[in-house]
């Protein structure tokens, strides 16, 4: 079987895959299922107040899952796909632990085609979270990946810069990385 169908046939188990970005090393699960929701912050040991990012394949995706208004849409046809996260109103089918219960969601399109593939095959959104113990070291080879995993998809070694999240609403970087000095001076345009 393929590397990719086979990662595909574990999260639709609600299996957990570590999987390449654009950045670092992500771990999947079906974002939209709370039994695998629960085995990622589990596997991360990662507090349930901190919210979880999803990855889509396109802004379609992007779409369904959140609430976007023009200067997203903006935004998105800017950096999308790409190394950043952009936190948006989340739509219903999103399930609340995903937005630590603020109602947003940490939205991204990895720039990387294992994480499209993988994305495009499901037809449905996975998280996008690092693949470490919460607050560890970002993954950027598959060796530094120790969270409890039920797959991985090698890419090799990866470029190791986290993605810039961004909260469009507020027009506010929440965590410099990747191309954050061209998202701020799109922020400083709008």
């Amino acid at each position: 079987m393929d590397p990719i169908e086979k990662a595909a046939e574990v999260i639709r188990h609600d299996g957990l895959v570590v999987y390449p970005t654009d950045t670092i090393y992500g771990l999947g699960g079906d974002a939209l299922s709370d039994e695998a929701i629960m085995k990622v912050y589990e596997a991360k040991r990662r507090p349930l107040s901190m919210p979880v990012s999803i990855a889509v394949c396109d802004a379609d995706m992007v779409h369904g899952v959140s609430i976007v208004d023009d200067d997203s849409v903006l935004f998105i046809e800017r950096f999308l796909p790409g190394p950043v996260t952009v936190v948006l109103p989340a739509r219903n089918c999103i399930p609340d632990i995903l937005t630590g219960g603020t109602g947003l969601i940490g939205v991204r399109i990895p720039a990387h085609p294992v994480a499209q593939s993988l994305i495009e095959l499901l037809d449905f959104p996975i998280t996008a979270t690092s693949a470490n113990m919460s607050g560890g070291r970002d993954p950027v080879a598959p060796s530094e990946c120790h969270v409890h995993h039920d797959f991985l998809l090698d890419g090799g070694r990866l470029p190791g810069t986290p993605s810039t999240v961004v909260d469009i609403g507020k027009r506010t970087i929440l965590r410099r990385g990747a191309m954050a000095d061209a998202v701020a001076a799109f922020l400083e345009s709008l």
